[in-house]
């Protein structure tokens, strides 16, 4: 039996630190705010790292699991790309892909 076979792409995707902001971000019941104050930074880091993780959970969901498109998804997650040039790449890819 698989474990992570009930467990969602995106959740799968996360690092380890994206999923302790997330318990966070829940537990502080969506409170920015709140979450600022425990890490300490201020509301637009935290306001900036929510965005982020939007993005890859956007991503996550947008993109099939292709060896390439999994690549693409692994250079974001990893950001060494941005969500923007992915999304970029893998549009270019599908539109390429489709076209033959």
């Amino acid at each position: 039996m698989e474990l992570n076979k009930n467990i969602p792409n995106w959740i799968l995707s996360m690092e380890k630190e994206d999923l302790e902001f997330i318990k966070n971000f829940v537990l502080n019941s969506g409170s920015l705010k709140e979450i600022a104050k425990h890490y300490e930074v201020s509301y637009p880091t935290i306001r900036l790292r929510l965005n982020r993780l939007i993005e890859k959970i956007k991503l996550s969901n947008e993109i099939g699991e292709e060896d390439f498109i999994k690549f693409i998804k692994t250079l974001t997650i990893e950001e060494r790309i941005s969500v923007e040039d992915a999304k970029l790449i893998i549009e270019k890819y599908k539109k390429e892909r489709n076209e033959k």
